[in-house]
C-alpha cells in the first residue's frame, strides 16, 4: 500500500481552479518545494468554506495537503502576504504567466529559482511596472530554468554576436549569421539579441523582434498547443 505524503504550510500560488462535483475544486498550484501540484479542495465552493475566498490567483499562500497519488487532498490554505490586486493589462499578463507554467512546467518538478522569478514578476505587474519588459524577462528566465536557455550572446558557431549583423534564429541551434535577409522567416538583428540578453527594451526594433523571437521559442516547447491568453495579448499589440 502506497504511503501518504504530507506537506505543511508550503509557499505556493494558485495557477488555476476547476469546479469538481457540486461543492469542490481542483486546484493547480505552483509551490516552492514541490513545483506544480494538483490538489482537491473538498467543499471549497460552499458558502461557509474557510478556503472559499482564499484560493485566488496571484496571492502568496501557505498550503497544506496530503497525497498518495497525483491528485492530493488540500487540507488548509491561508494568506502569507498581501499583494496589490492585478488590474487591466497587468491582470491579463498575470494570466499569461500562469498559463505558461501550466503548459510548460511538469508536475512535481521543483524549481525554487523559478518560483522566486514568478513571485517577483507578479510584484512588478501589481506595481504596473514596464509590462513588456516583465513578460520578456519572465519568458527568457523561465526557458532557462527549464533547460532551454536561448542563445543570445554567441551565435550557433560560438562566435560573439555582431550588433550590426542580422541572424536567422533556429530554436534548436540558436542564431545563425544571415547573408540573405530573405532566407529566413525569423531573423533578428544582433543588437536585438544583445538587448534581450541584457533585458534592455528601449529600442522599438528590439521590442518587436524580441516579441517574435520569444513566441517562436515558446511555441517550440508547446509542441502545437495553443495558449488561450496569447490570443488576448495579440489584441494588446505592444505586449
Amino acid at each position: 500500500m502506497q504511503s501518504k505524503k504530507r506537506a505543511d504550510h508550503e509557499d505556493g500560488f494558485v495557477l488555476h481552479t476547476y469546479p469538481y462535483k457540486e461543492t469542490s475544486l481542483i486546484v493547480e498550484a505552483f509551490t516552492r518545494r514541490f513545483g506544480r501540484v494538483a490538489l482537491l479542495a473538498r467543499g471549497a465552493r460552499r458558502p461557509r468554506s474557510a478556503m472559499r475566498g482564499v484560493l485566488l490567483s496571484f496571492q502568496s499562500l501557505r498550503l497544506s495537503w496530503s497525497a498518495s497519488a497525483e491528485l492530493g487532498n488540500l487540507i488548509a490554505a491561508e494568506w502569507s502576504g498581501a499583494l496589490r490586486p492585478l488590474r487591466g493589462r497587468g491582470l491579463m499578463c498575470g494570466f499569461y504567466l500562469n498559463e505558461l507554467l501550466l503548459r510548460l512546467l511538469p508536475r512535481e518538478d521543483a524549481h525554487d529559482t523559478l518560483f522566486d522569478i514568478y513571485d517577483d514578476s507578479l510584484l512588478r505587474l501589481s506595481r504596473n511596472e514596464n509590462l513588456f519588459s516583465t513578460l520578456r524577462s519572465f519568458e527568457k528566465r523561465m526557458l532557462a530554468e527549464l533547460g532551454y536557455a536561448p542563445l543570445l550572446e554567441r551565435d550557433a558557431a560560438s562566435h560573439p554576436i555582431d550588433p550590426a549583423a542580422r541572424y536567422a534564429y533556429e530554436p534548436e541551434r540558436g542564431p545563425m549569421l544571415l547573408k540573405n535577409a530573405m532566407s529566413s522567416d525569423i531573423n533578428v538583428s544582433g543588437q536585438t539579441l544583445l538587448d534581450v540578453a541584457a533585458d534592455e527594451y528601449g529600442r522599438a526594433e528590439t521590442r518587436d523582434e524580441a516579441r517574435t523571437l520569444m513566441r517562436l521559442l515558446i511555441a517550440q516547447r508547446l509542441h502545437g498547443q495553443e495558449l488561450h491568453t496569447r490570443t488576448i495579448l495579440k489584441d494588446l499589440s505592444d505586449l
